[in-house]
């Protein structure tokens, strides 16, 4: 049988479901093919949302109109804004969530988002005619003809489970791999490769003696995820469920050692390449041989549920290891399992066959997002996701963003960090995103993101008329108070008794309050009840405000960092010159003898479409890209 759509969507993980809802929501039939319907978006690994430039992602997503963010706030069991001891280019979201729950809550949003469908079966080739995607084939015998195709396949493809000598084809525990779909990639001049992850231990709660561990509270304030007025789940507004942590010891250590001879990862089972920012815990063993303890976070998965996750404990071990190693640790002394921890090897695509809109240079109208690009993590995911979704929309009805393909530069997110740098430099190994990552971090903070990118996606037709109308009113109200305290004036005889209260220098003569405000010993909430019009003003501008402290925390940031703000502008703004010169087909790579062999290899195989692309290639140098600006000249 023949269903026709304009863009099909395989794999409902997280890219699959953020890629399907865009497209869906931009106008165009979609439909999602997903090998399991209770499995929507299942968190393979840590039922957790956020974290370090996670965060931050996620609330990008947010603020283009995806669903990560919302489904993450209803589902939330703890949140904690990261890195508040520093400075707010890196703080960063992130929120413990209960895992059944955040799956149905998508399915939900997606089973009734107009436009979609969704289908359950398992995709085992692709359509191409004349290097063009036609559509896919599924084992059920369907045939789904569509105009686009994004393969968000995560780590099914070809996957391989290993725990100690055992190995089990799947692409998720008690989940089937997909055999065929690979090799109808490739046949077509797409190159594959093999990567690794791994996911730990499953504890039994009732086993766990808390008593002998250190509790871990989530924040209770008015941070969330998404800018929408969505609240966090009930268990939060309760009590935040809280984390646990613990630490490995020498005994464990040794029985870990003793069943490394029967480990994958040491016995040339598993030859890929893992995520070298989640380490198994028998990496941690060999490249820190002499610490003694390695941390252990032990977090819940549920509200209702005593399956309990232990992050920093990945492990591919035989079964006996693991659980013996833990129970050496004093609250695991009566451990039982759930299940033991695995490494998967999976099969991904080399990202530098894309362009930024995430399509195939290879097979045209064919789309490829999330860990079939090499990434790894849920958010990383689904910001390429949204990003798929919204260009196979464009690709489908030209008349959207008049044509254009809708990308993001790398001062414009981290969403456009992360894809400049898969489609500019490749990966070698599951790559995460971090904020270090960024050049641009003051830019690109996690309580911007609306402001930053709500007004394109509205534009688009993607950010609904209700977000974009927040969006504008708290830009409005925290430019007025951003207003308000630059111009207003203080004395000294009036402030000086509060600033000696707060234990901060007094004033010898005037100044502005913005000036004041730049001191890290005072922020709005402790200043104003002693400035009058100030607090007056506040109340005028915010009174029944419901995201009050949102807006006083944007505007605060403003004031605090604006001259870091400032140089970080102007520095991107030299950037956007060589973005916007395009160098795409202007260059016979192979025969410029002025430049490298090693870039004139490099440019010819990623063909960079501007230069400051090309500036980021490894291999090419500031001289080579010299020499092009002068043979452009010319």
């Amino acid at each position: 049988m023949i269903f026709n759509y304009d863009v099909v969507v395989v794999g409902a993980g997280h890219a699959g479901c953020e890629a399907a809802a865009a497209a869906a929501n931009l106008g165009v039939k979609t439909c999602l093919i997903t090998m399991d319907m209770n499995k929507i978006a299942q968190m393979s690994c840590n039922p957790a949302i956020g974290g370090i430039a996670k965060g931050q992602i996620v609330r990008e997503v947010d603020a283009l109109g995806g669903q990560t963010g919302i489904v993450t706030d209803r589902c939330s069991l703890q949140f904690r804004m990261l890195n508040l001891s520093k400075g707010p280019a890196v703080w960063s979201p992130r929120s413990q969530c209960d895992r059944n729950k955040f799956i149905w809550t998508w399915r939900e949003i997606l089973e009734n988002t107009p436009n979609l469908q969704l289908w359950q079966d398992q995709v085992r080739a692709l359509i191409v005619e004349n290097q063009e995607v036609r559509g896919v084939k599924t084992y059920y015998g369907a045939e789904f003809r569509a105009q686009c195709v994004i393969i968000t396949a995560g780590t099914f493809l070809n996957g391989l489970m290993h725990i100690g000598k055992v190995k089990i084809p799947g692409g998720r525990c008690a989940e089937a791999a997909s055999l065929e779909l690979t090799e109808s990639i490739t046949k077509h001049g797409i190159q594959a490769g093999r990567m690794k992850t791994g996911t730990p231990v499953r504890i039994d709660k009732r086993s766990v003696d808390f008593s002998l561990m250190e509790k871990q509270d989530g924040d209770h304030d008015f941070h969330k995820f998404s800018y929408l007025p969505t609240k966090r789940m009930a268990v939060s507004e309760r009590n935040n469920l809280p984390c646990w942590i613990c630490y490995t010891n020498t005994a464990v250590h040794d029985v870990l050692r003793s069943g490394l001879a029967d480990s994958p990862l040491y016995n040339g089972q598993i030859q890929s390449i893992g995520p070298r920012y989640c380490p198994s815990i028998e990496t941690k063993l060999h490249t820190f041989p002499d610490k003694e303890e390695h941390m252990l976070f032990l977090e819940p998965e549920g509200e209702t549920t005593n399956e309990m996750y232990l992050n920093g404990f990945s492990s591919s071990l035989p079964l006996d290891i693991q659980l013996n190693a833990l129970r050496q640790i004093p609250a695991f002394r009566n451990l039982e399992i759930y299940r033991p921890g695995y490494a998967i090897e999976y099969d991904f695509f080399d990202p530098t066959q894309l362009t930024h809109s995430l399509e195939s240079k290879v097979v045209k109208n064919l789309f490829f997002a999330g860990q079939v690009n090499g990434t790894t993590g849920y958010e990383e995911a689904a910001g390429q996701g949204v990003i798929a979704g919204i260009n196979a929309a464009i690709n489908c009805h030209p008349n959207l963003n008049e044509g254009k393909a809708f990308t993001l530069q790398r001062n414009e997110a981290y969403i456009g960090v992360l894809i400049d740098d898969l489609v500019t430099k490749g990966v070698d190994e599951p790559y995460r995103m971090f904020t270090s990552r960024a050049e641009y971090r003051i830019l690109l903070r996690q309580d911007d993101a609306d402001t930053r990118l709500t007004e394109r996606s509205y534009q688009l037709g993607l950010a609904t008329q209700e977000r974009y109308d927040l969006m504008m009113s708290k830009k409005e109200k925290r430019d007025a108070l951003i207003n308000f305290i630059a111009n207003f004036s203080l004395k000294p005889s009036l402030i000086n008794p509060t600033l000696e209260k707060l234990g901060t220098t007094l004033l010898r003569q005037g100044c502005k309050l913005e000036e004041l405000l730049g001191r890290p010993q005072i922020n709005i909430n402790n200043i104003a009840p002693h400035i009058e019009p100030f607090r007056k003003e506040l109340d005028r501008l915010l009174a029944d405000e419901p995201r009050r402290e949102e807006i006083v925390e944007a505007a605060e940031i403003q004031i605090k960092y604006k001259g870091y703000i400032y140089r970080e502008q102007q520095m991107a703004d030299k950037m956007i010159r060589l973005e916007n010169i395009k160098i795409l087909g202007k260059f016979d790579y192979p025969n410029m003898t002025q430049i490298s062999i090693e870039a004139r290899q490099k440019l010819q195989a990623i063909q960079p479409v501007t230069l400051a692309q090309a500036s980021r290639i490894p291999g090419v140098s500031p001289s080579d890209i010299n020499i092009m600006l002068v043979l452009l000249g010319r």
